[in-house]
């Protein structure tokens, strides 16, 4: 279409085909492809509505801490391939079933509870034991909330706990569950065991010609050459572009002034504060400390505990309250304010400690804030440059032609395979960590005119320049790996040979030490091991083999690559006692408590949803998945 309309007649043309679409849209409307539902619905819950919007913002979330969990962006593709969509999708729909459940039962949950809730929280404690609310911010934008989105979703969360708890009530895991997995988890064994290597194997000579052949003929899929793509790519990023050198102390100055609160160290105050229903009954109170009665006194006549009142080691910025911190700032240590009406009540405030802030100097954070303007200014120049290159592409331009017209360096590979090695075996060093350039050309052709790859704050534009297709191998192209394949199949066939034979003997009353000593093999032993256990020199397989064999049974199993094989006996089998009042029960009992209370809840919903009406606009899930796209 960009080649077409590209001179005069084709955008005569286009621009005729367009008006159709566009009457034709006029015409017949576009809201049917959303039966049922709004435009701007996805799914409804009862009486609750999903926005499109809602759900791309959680989907959106979701991902992206999936990603910072991978360390690197999850793309829409891959999400699906792993059922990430449909996962998000039901534990969202769970969350609204609960929440309109809440709802018909007329359960609430007010402010200051919702701050209690907060407070108490030791996630966000701090190194003094208290509420820290630089940590607050700092965890909550981590995880992709601000305050009041926060707020309002531990609202929801805490209601439909209240629901989970109330349905799982009494469930416990019964004695016999408990000491079957306990005894499951905890059982150990002992073997004795010989690893027969390359030496139990005896000497292999050289296959003859017309044994090497037969074996490429029989083995011929396994050295077959993968499809390779020639590709070419070009990207602009803002690290890219910008120069941190060519920025001006000045410019640099300016920016430190208005970050020095960020660079450097705020003042910090230990403060405490107990709230009052009323003025009269805080100014009353003020009176018995001006009298001689101690705040933390008072604290305790009131029965509230140091979680109650202590707000921790805190900066201005880090208490919610605006009329709280001005006072909190404003009085030396060691004093307690006059009554000081909050958001959430009047309160007393006292100051402990005084950390006093620390400046940081210029010099300290040059280089940092001349990098951070370079970037921020030449978003700008990516942005020019994206529409130049969409323009050159708009025309019939390839990624190189276009590159080389914006003064741009483009990058060509010659050959890469799908999993992004070129054909010496290595990885191609050109493409930028991260850059997923080669798996977005094996999911594309030659001559279509791609969609460009977001790329760290920028764009990475590509076309797929041509295709080798995955062909057979000639034996004389692969004379060598081929031999050293038939070496190793030649080693594992003598080695189950050689264990299968002395598992016979050893079945006959036979001793691994003397069975050892015929072959040259020395006896290892390995005692009191669990399932789960990893003990250097053994491989997964063997203490996986040894679980599956009986008590003076012998076994045998594979080792790692097939080039070693292990012939084992059990010696031992013991099974720890239960202690149903032991750390580790507790554990267990918690854990099975867990499933059975997923398990129940999971129940209830289900319910709940065929009770009050759960339907999905599938056309609109997919528009925001990305599955509408292939």
């Amino acid at each position: 279409m960009r080649k077409a309309s590209s001179n005069w007649l084709g955008k005569t043309i286009m621009a005729v085909v367009m008006g159709v679409l566009i009457v034709s849209f006029g015409f017949w409307g576009i809201a049917d492809i959303f039966r049922g539902f709004g435009q701007s619905t996805l799914a409804k819950v009862g009486h609750t509505e999903i926005s499109v919007n809602e759900f791309r913002q959680i989907y959106t979330d979701r991902l992206q801490q999936i990603g910072r969990q991978f360390g690197r962006p999850l793309t829409m593709d891959q999400a699906r391939a792993f059922g990430f969509d449909r996962q998000v999708l039901r534990q969202t729909l769970m969350e609204a079933a609960l929440d309109e459940d809440a709802r018909r039962l007329g359960l609430g949950q007010s402010e200051p509870e919702i701050m209690r809730a907060i407070f108490a929280d030791p996630m966000f404690r701090g190194v003094g034991g208290g509420f820290d609310p630089q940590r607050f911010q700092a965890i909550i934008r981590q995880m992709g909330y601000n305050e009041p989105r926060y707020l309002a979703d531990r609202r929801k969360l805490t209601l439909r706990r209240q629901i989970a708890d109330t349905v799982s009530a009494g469930l416990q895991p019964s004695k016999t569950l408990m000491e079957a997995l306990s005894r499951f988890q905890n059982e150990q064994r002992s073997i004795e065991y010989v690893r027969l290597g390359a030496a139990q194997a005896g000497t292999i000579d050289p296959p003859s010609p017309e044994t090497l052949a037969g074996y490429f003929d029989e083995h011929k899929a396994q050295f077959r050459a993968p499809e390779y793509r020639k590709i070419s790519f070009v990207l602009i990023t803002p690290e890219d572009i910008g120069k941190w050198s060519d920025i001006s102390d000045e410019d640099a100055k300016k920016l430190f002034e208005q970050r020095r609160d960020r660079y450097g160290t705020p003042e910090k105050r230990q403060v405490s504060q107990m709230v009052f229903p009323s003025v009269e009954e805080a100014q009353a109170a003020r009176s018995r400390i001006g009298s001689g009665l101690s705040f933390e006194d008072l604290a305790k006549e009131r029965n509230l505990n140091s979680a109650d009142v202590d707000l921790g080691l805190v900066t201005k910025s880090g208490i919610l309250d605006p009329a709280i911190a001005d006072a909190a700032f404003s009085l030396p240590s060691g004093e307690v304010s006059q009554p000081v009406q909050g958001k959430f009540g009047v309160a007393l405030v006292k100051v402990g400690t005084i950390q006093p802030g620390i400046d940081p100097s210029y010099e300290s954070v040059a280089q940092d804030l001349k990098k951070d303007i370079a970037i921020e200014r030449a978003r700008a120049q990516v942005a020019t440059l994206r529409d130049k290159m969409e323009d050159e592409r708009g025309g019939g331009a390839s990624v190189i032609e276009s590159a080389q017209k914006l003064g741009l360096t483009p990058v060509t590979i010659e050959a890469v395979e799908r999993s992004g090695m070129t054909p010496d075996g290595q990885p191609a060093k050109s493409i930028p960590p991260g850059l997923n350039v080669v798996s977005q050309a094996f999911g594309s052709d030659v001559g279509v005119d791609n969609d460009p790859i977001q790329y760290k704050g920028g764009y990475v534009w590509y076309d797929v320049l041509g295709v080798t297709p995955p062909r057979d191998r000639t034996l004389d192209e692969v004379k060598a790996q081929v031999e050293a394949r038939w070496r190793d199949d030649e080693i594992a066939n003598r080695l189950r040979a050689k264990a299968t034979d002395l598992v016979q003997k050893l079945g006959q009353d036979g001793k691994l030490a003397d069975q050892a000593a015929g072959i040259g093999a020395k006896v290892e032993t390995a005692g009191g091991f669990k399932r789960e256990a990893s003990l250097p020199g053994v491989p997964e397989g063997l203490i996986t083999a040894a679980f599956r064999t009986a008590k003076d049974a012998a076994g045998q199993t594979p080792g790692t690559g097939g080039t070693e094989w292990f012939v084992f006996r059990v010696t031992d089998i013991s099974a720890p006692a239960v202690d149903l009042a032991s750390a580790e029960m507790k554990n267990l009992k918690e854990t099975l408590q867990r499933g059975l209370t997923d398990e129940q809840l999971t129940q209830y919903v289900a319910k709940l949803e065929k009770d009050i009406g759960t339907s999905i606009n599938e056309v609109a899930f997919a528009q925001v998945t990305g599955a509408s796209n292939n």
